[in-house]
């Protein structure tokens, strides 16, 4: 799956709760996103493939690092830490990041075929890695189908609680969403 989608199957979690703190909420959201930190290695893989020294960090470490036990350990305890509500925040952003591993499971193939196994028990093992014989194609229609679903519960999340995850860069133009969609709807219920 790609991070848009991600971000907005975290987004869906981050509204679990009736009411959580805007803080809460992206940490969840992140949570979702983050094990896609290891794909950072393009920026360094693509200009470089042609050379005679290319640093393959992306072929290599893409659902390696970010895509295991370790790092959903890490995110967890991240999360335990810096949210407002510790628990409730760290069991979801546990479960936003494991959306991520199941995505990638079941719809992550490449053009080429490729599947992207993760090695889940990293840092423990790196064995057995995870795939699925049946994944879909990452540009497959399954994943537009999944993602119009989270972004039509996130307009509805936003007409209903009354923020979006716009609130993450402008609270005003949060405001100026939700509002326009209970414009266009009606007050929420």
């Amino acid at each position: 799956m790609n991070p848009i989608e991600h971000f907005f199957i975290g987004w869906c979690v981050a509204n679990i709760p009736p009411q959580s703190t805007t803080r809460d909420r992206l940490i969840i959201t992140v949570a979702a996103v983050i094990p896609d930190i290891d794909g950072l290695g393009m920026l360094v893989e693509i200009p470089t493939r042609n050379s005679s020294h290319p640093l393959l960090w992306w072929t290599e470490y893409h659902h390696v690092v970010g895509h295991n036990i370790g790092a959903a350990a890490v995110v967890t305890l991240l999360a335990l830490v810096i949210a407002d509500d510790r628990w409730t925040t760290g069991a979801l952003a546990l479960l936003s990041f494991h959306t991520h591993i199941i995505g990638d499971i079941i719809g992550a193939r490449g053009p080429d075929g490729y599947q992207w196994p993760i090695p889940y028990f990293l840092p423990v093992s790196d064995t057995p890695r995870l795939s699925w014989d049946g994944q879909w194609p990452l540009n497959g229609w399954q994943n537009f189908v999944i993602t119009g679903t989270a972004i039509v519960i996130t307009f509805a999340m936003a007409w209903k609680r009354g923020y979006s995850p716009i609130e993450f860069i402008s609270k005003k133009a949060a405001a100026l969403f939700v509002a326009t969609l209970r414009n266009r709807f009606g007050p929420a219920t």
